[in-house]
């Protein structure tokens, strides 16, 4: 048989005879420590280190700062109703009409709703705290919509013929009105607070609200005395351009981790300014977003 068949087996019985021989010179390597004695094997059960055992990838961590941008659908709701009732009363004071009758309480503006597409962005840190059960993150978050927010009244003019005064007086009256809200823009500053559910952030919040407009209020009031008669007429203005609002903020969302920095945001918020110009503004948004964790 040629030599070449027994090469193999040649080869196979050379390294059986070497093995024990090798295996006794590693003992001898400086560079590897030697074992302890009792120890189990790296990764048995029961070794605290568990040195060779498979890891899952860390936990998303949702601390620190982030920024990001979205776009948002608002809706705005603005009660006209009362917005007239200071410029009528300044425009009849000093009047027994005033006095007796008080058309200035009289609703002449009514209820508007617009909605409108925006963008904007945020900026925010988080804090996580540990619970027996899970995660709970708290943090700050600045938020901005550039949404230009218009709102008209509806006009319903009002004529009335009142009974005569205490001066013996009959007063025919109609009052009509406008009012706008326009180019209304706003931020909120919050707190919130989130439930660490891995790459899943659900959270609420709460916080303070800014915003600016430009409101426009006006009414005039025709007074017909002891009709029929030349009527008189009594104009009011209220607001103005650029004018402040202030309000409060609650809403939810949920963030969603794509990566170690990338994340997914949707969330709904509801808006109420305090009343400007006697108008109570509302604003519902909600908002898709994509946001940087550092």
């Amino acid at each position: 048989m040629p030599v070449r068949n027994y090469l193999p087996s040649a080869v196979a019985v050379a390294l059986m005879l070497a093995t024990p021989a090798f295996a006794a010179d590693m003992s001898a390597l400086p560079w590897l420590p030697a074992a302890p004695e009792n120890a189990a094997p790296a990764g048995a059960f029961g070794d605290p280190d568990d040195a060779l055992s498979m890891h899952s990838a860390p936990a998303t961590s949702w601390r620190g700062f982030y920024l990001g941008g979205q776009f948002s659908y608002s809706d705005a709701n603005g009660d006209f109703s009362k917005s007239t009732q200071a410029p009528i009363a300044y425009s009849l004071r000093n009047t027994v009409l005033e006095s007796e009758f008080m058309p200035s309480n009289w609703p002449v503006l009514g209820t508007a709703n617009h909605g409108a597409v925006g963008f904007g962005g945020f900026v925010g840190y988080n804090f996580e705290y540990f619970t027996p059960n899970a995660k709970v993150v708290l943090g700050v978050e600045a938020n901005y919509d550039q949404a230009s927010l218009s709102l008209v009244a509806p006009n319903a003019p009002i004529a009335r013929l009142l009974p005569a005064d205490s001066l013996g007086t009959i007063n025919n009256v109609t009052i009509t009105g406008a009012g706008t809200v326009s180019n209304l823009d706003f931020g909120t500053l919050r707190a919130r607070a989130g439930w660490d559910l891995g790459n899943f952030l659900p959270y609420a919040f709460a916080g303070f609200a800014l915003g600016r407009a430009d409101v426009n209020i006006s009414e005039t009031t025709f007074v017909e005395q002891n009709p029929p008669s030349v009527p008189l007429a009594f104009t009011g203005t209220a607001g103005r351009d650029g004018e402040w609002l202030y309000g409060f903020t609650v809403g939810a969302g949920l963030d969603v981790a794509l990566t170690h920095n990338v994340f997914l945001r949707g969330e709904y918020e509801y808006v109420q300014f305090q009343p400007v110009a006697g108008t109570n503004l509302y604003v519902n948004t909600v908002r898709a977003g994509a946001g940087l964790r550092f």
